[in-house]
């Protein structure tokens, strides 16, 4: 097939994969845990993955160096990659329960971030064994064994391979005030990516900027994740990391476990009851 079939084929494959698996499911309230994705290819020699060893650590991976740690005796071309993203957007139902609360995630989004990332992972690995299987090197970074959270003079908390940050090179969001990842179909989601050896046509990448999305950063207007942070990590100046990851960590999660049973990390207020809950407010201008 063509680079241009490829995409296509994938595409429809992600799609019917989240649309109908019995995977996509929210354990404890019998319902799906996301929407129907959305899906982007990059380049895996795009200039950003350079970009961002300087932006964000030198041991920031490339597309190359995350294939390198699944195949380290085989002999890759940076241009012969191709980067798989999707964006999984949250349920009418989740978002619902979760406006309603304002210093603890609500049942739905906890269960979601537990459940609904084991789907993520699910996709992912299903991904890369029917690329396996036609004799294609295929690896989800974030599932190697080597990736990992880290911390940067530049950044602070940061992990090796960000979804978030792959999501923008293959052109489906920017980031806003929060850091959260402002996509078509809003920032209340959950984004995953694999990294294949074969030429598959890239999505166009039309923003201007790395915010573009955000009313706050692009007009100076909205600001309302600010007032939705219950850990007040988020001001004018933009998004405290190590803030948030306290209060998760020592807030949320306890909590989480007592609501799942499960270990979970979640928070997710800043997400909704926003003008980027589901959609992108750019387009309302």
């Amino acid at each position: 097939m063509t680079p241009a079939e490829l995409k296509n084929n994938i595409r429809q494959k992600v799609i019917d994969i989240v649309n109908h698996s019995a995977k996509n499911h929210l354990s404890g309230f019998d319902e799906k845990c996301w929407e129907s994705p959305l899906i982007g290819i990059a380049r895996g020699d795009d200039p950003l993955f350079t970009d961002y060893k300087k932006i964000i650590d030198s041991s920031y991976w490339t597309p190359l160096e995350a294939m390198q740690q699944e195949y380290p005796e085989a002999t890759i071309q940076a241009e012969n990659l191709s980067v798989i993203c999707w964006i999984l957007p949250q349920t009418e139902n989740t978002l619902t329960d979760q406006r309603a609360e304002n210093k603890l995630p609500a049942a739905r989004w906890v269960y979601s971030r537990h459940f609904g990332e084991k789907f993520n992972e699910y996709l992912r690995l299903k991904l890369c064994n029917d690329y396996r299987a036609k004799n294609i090197r295929a690896t989800a970074p974030v599932l190697t064994k080597s990736w990992d959270y880290r911390h940067s003079k530049q950044t602070g908390i940061y992990s090796n391979w960000s979804e978030r940050h792959t999501a923008y090179v293959a052109g489906l969001g920017t980031f806003g005030l929060s850091d959260g990842f402002i996509t078509e179909k809003g920032k209340a989601v959950r984004i995953g990516s694999i990294v294949v050896d074969t030429i598959i046509e890239p999505d166009l990448r039309a923003f201007t900027s790395h915010t573009q999305n955000c009313l706050y950063l692009a007009k100076e207007t909205c600001g309302i994740c600010i007032k939705r942070c219950p850990a007040a990590a988020i001001t004018k100046q933009g998004h405290d990391k190590q803030m948030c990851h306290d209060y998760i960590r020592n807030v949320t999660s306890p909590y989480a476990k007592q609501v799942s049973g499960e270990i979970v990390t979640p928070c997710g207020l800043c997400q909704v009851k926003v003008p980027c809950e589901k959609r992108n407010p750019l387009r309302l201008f």
